[in-house]
């Protein structure tokens, strides 16, 4: 009985294939160009550098980044998003909050922001900046007023102005690094603006 199950075993195919070297290396080359060339196309990773984004974001927080966000709707009031810099053709990304939309008249008094006239409540703001901050702006239909959650201490739209849509890269997602601070980046309800 023992050698008829020794037998059988034997008469089994062996495991390895007869497939090159080359194929295989092929065959990853392909998998991996498949999966990994529409997730680049889709997303962008952003490393946040400074206190700009302060309490939301801190430097080194690592961020994905969705390229495809606006490509069917626009931005929104609270978007957080990665833009290029607008003073510095080739410089380095921004991450800011989305405040002001097109066709609408940003006011900035004592650092509090207002819509149209309407004080905007945001609990995502520790410090408000005081007198460099104030002015009003009146958005085109292609424009769109960012401000950092750090005001005191941020490059934003009270420096540089409005930004246009095409600056927008996409709209950060998730924050992933350091693990222990790894979130899906929420959005805030302005119950108080129409």
């Amino acid at each position: 009985m023992l050698d008829q199950n020794v037998t059988r075993l034997s008469a089994r195919p062996p495991l390895r294939g007869k497939r090159s070297l080359l194929r295989d290396v092929l065959e990853i080359a392909l998998l991996v160009l498949i999966t990994f060339t529409p997730i680049n196309l889709m997303t962008a990773r952003a490393i946040v550098d400074g206190p700009s984004m302060q309490p939301t974001f801190h430097t080194g927080n690592l961020v994905i980044v969705n390229r495809l966000a606006y490509f069917f709707s626009p931005p929104q009031r609270g978007d957080v998003i990665v833009l290029h810099n607008p003073r510095y053709e080739g410089g380095d990304d921004l991450i800011k909050r989305v405040i002001g939309l097109p066709n609408e008249t940003i006011e900035l008094k004592d650092g509090r922001v207002y819509v149209n006239g309407v004080r905007l409540e945001e609990p995502y703001v520790r410090d408000f900046c005081g007198l460099g901050c104030n002015g009003t702006w009146r958005l085109s239909a292609t424009q769109y007023f960012v401000l950092g959650d750090n005001r005191p201490q941020s490059y934003d739209s009270h420096n540089f102005g409005p930004i246009e849509r095409h600056l927008i890269v996409g709209q950060a997602w998730v924050k992933y690094w350091p693990l222990s601070e790894f979130s899906i980046i929420e959005h805030p309800n302005y119950r108080n603006l129409p």
